[in-house]
């Protein structure tokens, strides 16, 4: 580093290529790096330890039940219906064995986004893409519009996060991105 504080020379920062994920790194016989609690990432060496009184019996929760906020009734005295992208979520993680990888908090996020771009999209719908300018009365293009294109925008972003958290910890080959539109489109179009 300079004496003005900029950087000369050397490597670009995120210059090189991306890294490969988990599965095709196992797949080609690499060694990969899997965050789970079974395999410790350094030797260590043995306490000891009390023995302990029994504990409590706890049951296990399969799935984290979401928050009331995201099956709240709206305006129109429909719910939301973000707890169903939630559900739908949380099971698509579950099967590729992620569930524990990803912050529930993202989940909520990313269903609640998903859910309000659905309700411009319903909006837009209902209202069409135009709509009249408060004091001049003129023709304006619809303001769900522009909303709808910020939730769409929020909820890629978010699920981006999700499945790039798959992506490097998934040891499994997978197929299919649940949100995929383009996907699904190329799919119908093959006849798959």
């Amino acid at each position: 580093m300079a004496k003005d504080g900029t950087y000369r020379g050397g490597r670009r920062v995120r210059a090189g290529d991306k890294p490969a994920p988990a599965a095709e790194k196992i797949n080609s016989g690499h060694k990969a790096r899997i965050m789970n609690n079974d395999v410790p990432e350094f030797d260590y060496d043995e306490l000891e330890a009390v023995d302990l009184p029994e504990g409590a019996v706890l049951e296990g929760a399969d799935m984290p039940k979401p928050d009331e906020y995201l099956s709240a009734k709206q305006k129109n005295g429909h719910p939301l219906g973000a707890d169903i992208i939630y559900k739908e979520t949380w099971l698509w993680l579950k099967e590729r064995r992620c569930e524990n990888l990803v912050n529930k908090r993202l989940i909520e996020s990313y269903a609640q986004a998903f859910a309000r771009y659905i309700q411009c999209e319903d909006a837009i719908s209902a209202f069409g893409l135009l709509g009249k300018h408060p004091t001049t009365g003129g023709v304006v293009t619809s303001p769900f519009v522009q909303m709808s294109q910020q939730y769409q925008k929020t909820a890629n972003l978010i699920w981006y996060e999700i499945f790039d958290v798959v992506k490097q910890n998934c040891t499994e080959d997978f197929e299919g991105n649940p949100n995929d539109t383009m996907e699904r489109l190329l799919r119908a179009r093959k006849g798959i």
